[in-house]
């Protein structure tokens, strides 16, 4: 599974993506739409931001609900996607692909239990 943590890259909606260049906003879908047909890619879906979240614990029997992540929004994952590589390396150079590795962000590599 890649894990995209957006950090500071710039996302739609935000003042952030729409002071980009045309272009650039047009680069990067174009990159990310590349990656999602990728032989071996099964697509994710981009995560809405971390202040929307939910965080579900429960304690004593009791079910605890929080808004937002316990995380930094910089460790707060942004989107995934699952990729059957043949080896680390392939996945490696797939998450290098990946806009958000490039624009203030880290893709997160991590293989699937299998049971």
């Amino acid at each position: 599974m890649l894990m995209i943590h957006h950090g500071s890259t710039p996302t739609p909606p935000s003042e952030a993506w729409d002071r980009l260049p045309d272009e650039e906003k047009a680069q990067i879908a174009e990159d990310y739409r590349a990656v999602s047909e990728t032989p071996g890619v099964t697509p994710g879906q981009q995560l809405r931001s971390p202040d929307s979240a939910t965080t579900v614990r429960v304690q004593d029997g009791r079910t605890l609900t929080t808004d937002g992540p316990f995380a930094e929004l910089k460790e707060a994952i942004g989107g995934w996607l699952l990729y059957e590589a043949d080896d680390l390396d392939a996945a490696i150079e797939l998450a290098g692909r990946i806009p958000a590795a490039r624009l203030g962000g880290a893709v997160e590599i991590r293989p699937i239990v299998e049971w």
